[in-house]
C-alpha cells in the first residue's frame, strides 16, 4: 500500500489500522488521518510520532473537503460512521447524512481523485435491519458495491468488510462496564441477559479490511458481496458474569435484535458459543 487516507481515523479501528500500517515494513506512502475531532487528532499526534503521518480536519459531509484530501491517495478506508443505535433512533436525518449521504461524498470524491482501491466498513445491522442505523449502513454497502459499476477502466475499486461491534471499541459495553466498575458498582444494566453478539478483536477487525484492500489488486475480481468473517458469539449475561459483576436487567428496546446476523446462516444465536471461561480470558486481551 502506497499513501492511505483512513476516514474516521482518530476512532478505535483509525488507531488499530494506523498502528498496524505503520509497524508494516515496505509501508513508506503517506497515511492520512481525516477526522472532525480536533482533541482526538490532538491525542493521536501526541501517541504516534512518524513523519509518514498527515492530519486533515474534515467531516465526510463535505465533499470538497474530501477531494483535497484525497489528491494523490491510492487506497481509502472508509470508517467514520454514526454508531450507535440509539442516536440512529432519535436522530434519523443525522444519521442518513454522515452514513449515506458521506458514503456518496467519499465515492464520488474518489472518483474524481482517481484513488484505486476503496474499503468501506460495515456492520452485522445492515443484515436485515430494524433501525436507521442498520437500514444507512445497508444502503451504504449498497452504494459502495455498485459502484464498481460506475467507474472507468483505471477508476476506483471498492470492497465492503461487515462485522459486529469489535471488543472493547470506543463507546462498546465492556470498556462502559469496565468504567462503572473501576467507579464501585456492584451491579451494571443490562437490557437481556440472553441477548446474543459476535466477539471479534481489532487486530481481526484490521486484518479483514487488509483481506479486502489486498482483494482489490486488479488481479482478482471486482467483490460483488461484503467481506464477512465467521466469529464466535457470547451471551450478554455471560459477559457480565466473566466481568464478576451484577446485573440490572431492563427491556431490549425495539430498534435493537435479541440476535445478530452477518449473513444468512450466520447468526449469532447459532454460532459457537463463548463460556465464561473463554471470556474471562478473551477479556484479558481488550
Amino acid at each position: 500500500m502506497s499513501d492511505t487516507l483512513i476516514t474516521g481515523g482518530t476512532g478505535s479501528f483509525g488507531n488499530a489500522m494506523a498502528k498496524r500500517l505503520l509497524r508494516t515494513p515496505g509501508f513508506q506512502g503517506r497515511l492520512i488521518i481525516y477526522s472532525r475531532d480536533e482533541v482526538k487528532q490532538w491525542r493521536m499526534r501526541s501517541s504516534m510520532d512518524d513523519q509518514r503521518l498527515r492530519w486533515f480536519i474534515g467531516d465526510v459531509r463535505d465533499q470538497p473537503r474530501l477531494r483535497r484530501a484525497l489528491e494523490g491517495v491510492s487506497t481509502v478506508i472508509h470508517a467514520a460512521a454514526l454508531k450507535r443505535i440509539e442516536v440512529g433512533h432519535y436522530n434519523p436525518l443525522e444519521m442518513v447524512k454522515t452514513n449515506v449521504l458521506g458514503s456518496m461524498n467519499v465515492i464520488e470524491a474518489a472518483m474524481d481523485a482517481k484513488v484505486q482501491r476503496v474499503v468501506a466498513l460495515s456492520t452485522d445491522k445492515a443484515y436485515q435491519p430494524v433501525s436507521p442505523y442498520g437500514y444507512s449502513k445497508a444502503m451504504a454497502e449498497s452504494l459502495f458495491l455498485q459502484a464498481n459499476h460506475m467507474t472507468a477502466k483505471d477508476g476506483p475499486r471498492f470492497a465492503v468488510t461487515r462485522y459486529g461491534n469489535v471488543a472493547g471499541s470506543t463507546g462498546s459495553v465492556i470498556p462502559i462496564w469496565r468504567e462503572m466498575i473501576a467507579a464501585g458498582a456492584t451491579e451494571v444494566p443490562v437490557t437481556d441477559p440472553q441477548v446474543t453478539r459476535f466477539w471479534m478483536t481489532m487486530d481481526q477487525a484490521v486484518d479483514l479490511v487488509l483481506q479486502a484492500v489486498n482483494a482489490l489488486d486488479p488481479e482478482y475480481a471486482i467483490p460483488k458481496a461484503p467481506f464477512i468473517p465467521t466469529l464466535p458469539a457470547y451471551q450478554l449475561g455471560d459477559l457480565a458474569r466473566a466481568m464478576g459483576v451484577g446485573m440490572v436487567v431492563g427491556k431490549l428496546p425495539d430498534w435493537e435484535k435479541p440476535h445478530e446476523s452477518m449473513s444468512e446462516g450466520n447468526c449469532s444465536r447459532t454460532a459457537n458459543r463463548m463460556t465464561i471461561d473463554e471470556l474471562r480470558d478473551a477479556l484479558k486481551h481488550v
